[in-house]
């Protein structure tokens, strides 16, 4: 589970925690559309409808596949790797505490359940613009059970990571540096866009992509302070920690900006936010707020130079999933591993505080979730591969994904209204509504 492997003695429903969690889970399915707007601004008009259409495939595909396997897979079980297969079909998931916890067994899994739908999501934003609608539903649910699965039970559900003793408050492993080294082998197999390196492929709306980003970092509050899973202060450090971070990340991105620049761009402030938030997921209930603060400072650093330096590659990366969030995780991942207070956590000293061990625990999920998520994602799409075409062909691709996927168009042009070249009854034109 996600928190701090603490501290519940008595198996009892908590009417309070109950209710802050089912919040909590609102708060984060929220992200997943927020994610969708923010995602959608930051590729060219013709492909806005397909690039949110795949988060809208994530909410679907990702839930069915966690209450079916994926659940169970990641919270069944104490086995190193993999968990079992007893909570298949949210079987014995019922009204009754979850262990460790105060909330129902059953809220415990929506809210685990909205972690794996937007992890799916983030994927998403290294292959948009040019992967083809049929097999990215065929990807998501594959990966959501045998990369975002495997990823959650080690870190959270009694696998080797967390019983050796890495510390991971809310997804630093399997969401964030799941989604950015697994964007990274996505990029890599389906390949660039064609016009990739030849010309600007600029964000079509960046009010969109700023709006998105104010969402997602709202629903971040339900992702970390929910995963004390209480109203106590393990969250409640959390949620605090959610607003100081990345509101530091965005100053020192201000100051990048101004520095490489002269000018700071509404697309870089919006990414700050994302990246402050990625950044704190990991060890927001395991630092103080000061240190959050400093931790939102540090993480501007190699998640800017990453994104700087990433179109200058061959690597179509899209939209910067492995800077902001691979990247800007595993900073967060290592952080903890230097700045952990048990005065402030009750679980664990970093090494700043003398418990050098803790440092190498961290740097091996550092280490060992980026290597598994991107050869089990490489190997997952180069299968769908070898069964379908999972790019659209150049002309497609000029067309646009909006209209060649979907049949829609996000923009279009008179009133609201296609002119239609004659009435059913051939005597005059008339209008279809859209």
């Amino acid at each position: 589970m996600t928190g701090p492997p603490q501290l519940v003695a008595a198996a009892q429903v908590n009417a309070g925690d109950t209710a802050w969690m089912l919040i909590a889970t609102a708060l984060v399915l929220l992200m997943t559309p927020a994610l969708g707007l923010f995602y959608a601004g930051l590729v060219r008009s013709k492909n806005t409808l397909n690039t949110f259409m795949m988060c809208v495939a994530a909410l679907a595909v990702a839930t069915v596949m966690w209450a079916i396997v994926g659940y169970s897979i990641a919270f069944d079980g104490d086995g190193p790797i993999i968990g079992g297969l007893g909570h298949a079909f949210l079987n014995d998931v019922t009204f009754e505490p979850r262990d460790g916890t105060t909330i129902p067994h059953l809220l415990f899994m929506a809210f685990q359940a909205t972690f794996c739908i937007i992890t799916v999501a983030l994927v998403s934003g290294a292959v948009v613009e040019r992967m083809r609608f049929g097999p990215f539903l065929i990807f998501a649910a594959l990966w959501s059970v045998l990369v975002y699965a495997v990823l959650a039970h080690w870190a959270f559900g009694g696998g080797w990571l967390i019983e050796g003793g890495t510390l991971d408050f809310a997804g630093g492993v399997p969401v964030e540096m799941g989604s950015g080294f697994s964007a990274l082998a996505a990029a890599l197999v389906v390949g660039a866009r064609k016009d990739y390196g030849r010309q600007a492929l600029l964000p079509h709306n960046a009010v969109y992509v700023l709006l998105g980003a104010g969402l997602l970092w709202f629903g971040w509050f339900g992702f970390n302070g929910g995963s004390g899973f209480s109203t106590g202060n393990s969250g409640v450090l959390a949620f605090t920690n959610t607003l100081l971070c990345p509101a530091c990340t965005l100053v020192v991105w201000f100051a990048l900006d101004l520095v490489r620049g002269r000018q700071v761009t509404a697309i870089g402030a919006a990414t700050a936010i994302i990246v402050g938030c990625v950044g704190i997921t990991p060890a927001g209930g395991f630092i103080s707020p000061g240190w959050a603060m400093a931790l939102g400072a540090l993480a501007a650093l190699p998640s800017y130079a990453v994104i700087v330096w990433r179109p200058r590659t061959r690597v179509d990366e899209t939209l910067d999933v492995l800077a902001a969030h691979g990247i800007a995780g595993l900073t967060g991942i290592l952080f903890i591993g230097f700045f952990a207070q048990n005065s402030w956590n009750g679980v664990s000293d970093g090494l700043v505080y003398g418990d050098a061990g803790q440092l190498g625990w961290q740097a091996l999920a550092a280490l060992a979730a980026p290597t598994y998520a991107f050869v089990a994602t490489f190997v997952i799409l180069r299968v769908i591969g070898l069964v379908m075409p999972l790019r659209a062909s150049e002309g497609e691709e000029a067309l646009g994904m909006d209209v060649v996927q979907h049949g829609e168009e996000a923009y279009v042009t008179g009133e609201g209204a296609v002119l239609m070249p004659t009435a059913p009854d051939g005597e005059r034109p008339v209008k279809e509504p859209v």
